[in-house]
């Protein structure tokens, strides 16, 4: 068969177009439901609901009442006490019509969760119920008005068996207790809870299990105790210690920062195995993924660690950018959660190096968010329309929503800008707002104009700046020439000027010394000069220092500028940038040339590891190479081969080149006992740095000096990181490690997804070959979302492999999400993005990944979810 004539057109799917939805058809909800009281009767195989509404009418007479639903089946309907036999169901929504302006509907329905493996509404994991309703999962738990901006107060009872489901928890403070006997067998037992505070339904959670709690306090400015408990299963109970510090110090951090005080008496954590995704912020009731709850130093990274405070930190910071006041609609999603990014990220900054959590931040951004606005998934902030609202929980919504939220602030100062959010958080308190609300409040507060700068919401696409700065012969002037342009993406192939923070300043290039004090230039049109006089010699321009504009910066500095920038400039930031930027250079070169002039790289790497005055964490960061993937973004046909040739050149010769002080900066950094701390994380991340270029440099000792740290560490980050090390390698220590790793934590689910992304993530020939070995490991499932995402989404982001030229990274993954979407469609849509980046490759790999978009979109049954990404993947 001519493989490449069958797959030149790829068939089209019979499928129909799923329905879209789009932010111009809003319409208020026509009726109300102020309260809700649900029951519960708990049981894996059959649960029933009984719901009851009270609805008030909140549009035209005649209108019936709608509640969305899907999947339960319907028992009853009851209006006024009444059984009636005139509701019919629409789809899947339940229509009830009524007369009037008040009622109280009450229905009962049976729910299966333990065949609920999408893990939205009420579901099964491990033996405890819990439920997941964010975005449209409470429609899977009972008939409701499942819409963000239908706020109710809800009044829970759930029984259950209380030798299966000790402990029951729900939203907002306990009530009564107690055991009943109906007649079934055993101790069957209930608890009631109310929440005082209307919130919609997305926010409702409940958990019924057999659950072990860490309990702590934390008493508010004003004075109030607040029962904290983090609940997990008992053998996880010693694991959970820094995610209650962690809650602590954010509840304090939101008091000082923000001025937000906790409201209700008890605040809960229950952490599962199976869950979508990172967290959930249900009010009172976060439900988490153990991944971000569970560690200690055996089993978690300094990575995990971190990531562990930032996550209970963002779900706390919900309690009020989020909950106590939430979003109008779902195309309003970044109203909370790219402010809530926005919030925990400071909260990270604040208890270590601010600089290198800008780093990291910067780095995500690229890595998701910059890759996403220039493919066929672009959207804006505030998207415009969707089709199934799960798809749009992407790197756009939270990471550049975030920048959004930091830009403003950044124009407007924290004077300004705290003044704007507490005028948010009191006018909008207890109703659900828009992106807009948001903004012209932050107008009023400061008195900013920020008509123009709305454009980041309804615009996608990353803006490109170019720079030239130029300084006359004789001294004394310095012209800097600015340009923006911002690039077409679907749907939107003409674009208006951004307004672009950009901090920048100049540097003399013979002393080193600032020639201006930094400033903030607002770039708002096409293009802008500004002029700089009294520059006495020749400037060196640092540009968009801290990353202040989400921007892709294009300048005519010479590599020795870049060199001297990572050297000399005062801002961290743009020290890393400088030092990023020199490397991008000379590996995007190599790559297009087959060689490249390294000797600048070099000496900008020995000149940062001799620096006594900078942070061990910050060399760590600045001493990386970019990534392969970050690499195929600078080229206008990604070819993954010479990318990997030349990064692989270049971090050799720095390998054997600076070997020397490889090892001095590896035995600076002894191994010693575990602590976690801003130091000490630095310490490790520089040790473990210098030894991945030990093993590049060909030391004929790097493997046994990997294989020695693997065996004597006391800490999962030493461990990981010789292992990584080795995994990426030849020599025999490679298998014994691997197979040690597996045997140490073949019980703990969360490690050994470490243990399969490490795989999946090597840089070996037969990388391709071993990931599809692991999918028939006993230990693989695609039932666990976080054993799919350590195999299925690290494969997809091994650039090399992912991409090898006979197109079986494609088949893998194809298959694989085929498999997945019968389980999880929201898991399986978001592992997809990176079969639809064909446009940035060669005509042989992209006619390939086009094939493999084809053959998933045809699949019969396939889910909205996945049909949407894949669909919108294959046009163009």
């Amino acid at each position: 068969m001519d493989i490449q004539h069958s797959v030149a057109q790829p068939p089209l799917s019979p499928a129909p177009q799923p329905m879209v939805i789009r932010r111009e058809d809003y319409r208020p909800p026509a009726w109300l439901v102020p309260e809700v009281r649900l029951d519960f009767d708990l049981d894996a195989a059959a649960t029933r609901v009984r719901a009851r509404l009270s609805v008030t009418r909140n549009g035209a007479d005649g209108e019936p009442l709608r509640l969305d639903g899907a999947g339960q089946v319907p028992l009853s309907v009851t209006v006024d006490g009444v059984a009636i036999d005139d509701w019919r169901l629409e789809g899947e929504q339940l229509v009830v019509p009524l007369a009037g302006a008040a009622h109280v509907v009450e229905t009962e329905v049976e729910i299966a969760p333990d065949h609920n493996t999408q893990l939205m509404g009420l579901y099964a994991s491990g033996g405890i119920l819990c439920t997941q309703c964010e975005a449209e999962g409470f429609r899977r738990i009972t008939y409701f008005p499942d819409r963000p901006d239908v706020l109710s107060r809800y009044t829970v009872r759930m029984t259950a068996d209380a030798a299966r489901y000790p402990v029951l928890l729900a939203n907002g403070d306990p009530g009564a207790t107690g055991t009943l006997d109906d007649g079934r067998p055993g101790i069957r037992h209930w608890a009631e809870w109310h929440d005082p505070f209307p919130k919609p339904s997305y926010l409702f959670a409940l958990v019924a299990g057999d659950l072990a709690v860490n309990r702590g306090s934390f008493t508010t400015r004003s004075g109030r105790a607040v029962e904290l408990g983090i609940w997990v299963r008992e053998a996880d109970l010693a694991r959970t210690d820094h995610a209650l510090d962690a809650l602590k110090t954010s509840m304090a951090w939101d008091e000082r920062v923000y001025g937000r005080e906790y409201d209700l008496d008890v605040f809960n954590i229950v952490a599962v195995d199976d869950f979508n995704f990172g967290a959930m912020e249900n009010k009172g009731l976060n439900i988490f993924n153990s991944r971000y709850i569970l560690a200690d130093p055996d089993t978690a990274t300094d990575y995990d660690y971190d990531g562990i405070a930032a996550v209970v930190a963002h779900e706390y910071f919900h309690n009020w950018s989020g909950n106590r006041i939430t979003c109008r609609d779902w195309f309003q999603l970044s109203l909370k959660e790219g402010f809530t990014v926005y919030r925990d990220q400071g909260f990270s900054a604040d208890q270590g190096s601010a600089a290198v959590k800008r780093i990291e931040d910067v780095r995500t951004l690229r890595a998701a968010q910059f890759p996403e606005d220039a493919g066929p998934l672009a959207h804006p902030v505030r998207p415009d329309a969707y089709q199934e609202i799960s798809n749009f929980y992407t790197a756009t919504i939270y990471n550049k929503g975030a920048e959004l939220i930091r830009m403003m602030a950044t124009m407007l100062g924290p004077v300004a800008f705290r003044a704007g959010t507490d005028l948010y958080f009191d006018r909008f308190d207890g109703t659900a707002a828009t992106c807009e609300d948001f903004v012209a409040c932050l107008e009023e507060a400061s008195g900013v104009d920020l008509t123009q700068f709305r454009r980041w919401y309804g615009q996608a696409g990353t803006p490109r700046v170019s720079a030239s700065l130029s300084h006359g012969a004789g001294g004394g002037r310095a012209t800097l020439r600015l340009a923006q342009r911002v690039p077409a993406t679907p749907g939107q192939p003409d674009k208006q000027p951004m307004v672009l923070p950009l901090r920048l300043r100049l540097f003399g290039a013979e002393t080193g010394r600032p020639l201006t004090d930094e400033q903030l230039v607002l770039l708002d049109q096409p293009a802008a000069t500004i002029v700089f006089e009294a520059v006495t010699e020749r400037p060196v321009l640092s540009i968009n220092r801290g990353f202040s504009a989400p921007v892709i910066v294009e300048s005519d500095r010479s590599a020795a500028d870049l060199a001297f920038l990572s050297a000399h400039d005062d801002d961290p930031f743009a020290r890393y940038e400088a030092m990023q930027q020199l490397m991008l250079d000379t590996l995007v070169a190599g790559a297009i040339e087959g060689s490249a002039d390294y000797d600048a790289v070099i000496d900008a790497v020995a000149n940062t590891l001799d620096d006594p005055d900078l942070d061990a964490a910050f060399v760590a960061e600045a001493v990386m190479l970019p990534s392969e993937a970050f690499v195929g973004d600078q080229l206008a046909v990604v070819d993954p081969d010479a990318i990997f040739r030349a990064r692989e050149a270049l971090r050799g010769d720095l390998a054997r080149r600076l070997e020397a002080r490889w090892r001095l900066a590896y035995d600076r950094a002894p191994a010693v006992p575990y602590v976690y701390s801003p130091d000490q994380k630095g310490r490790r991340r520089l040790r473990n740095v210098a030894l991945g270029y030990l093993a590049a440099s060909g030391a004929g000792d790097a493997a046994a000096l990997a294989f020695a740290q693997f065996g004597a560490a006391d800490n999962m980050t030493d461990r990981q990181a010789a292992l990584t090390t080795l995994v990426n390698g030849d020599a025999p220590e490679r298998d014994v490690a691997l197979a040690a790793f597996h045997d140490r934590y073949a019980g703990n689910g969360l490690v050994l997804d470490k243990w399969f992304q490490a795989q999946a993530l090597s840089a070996r020939d037969d990388t391709t070959d071993r990931v599809a070995a692991l999918a028939t490991h006993p230990a693989f499932t695609l039932a666990n979302p976080n054993r799919a995402r350590s195999l299925i989404g690290a494969f997809g982001a091994n650039q090399r492999a992912f991409h090898r030229a006979d197109g079986a990274g494609y088949r893998f993954l194809a298959d694989q999400l085929i498999a997945l979407d019968r389980l999880n469609p929201q898991t399986a849509a978001k592992l997809l993005p990176p079969l639809g980046r064909w446009r940035r490759f060669d005509a042989g790999r992209a006619a390939l990944m086009r094939a493999e978009l084809a053959r998933i979109v045809a699949v019969p049954g396939l889910s909205r979810d996945l049909f949407e990404q894949a669909s919108k993947s294959l046009e163009g």
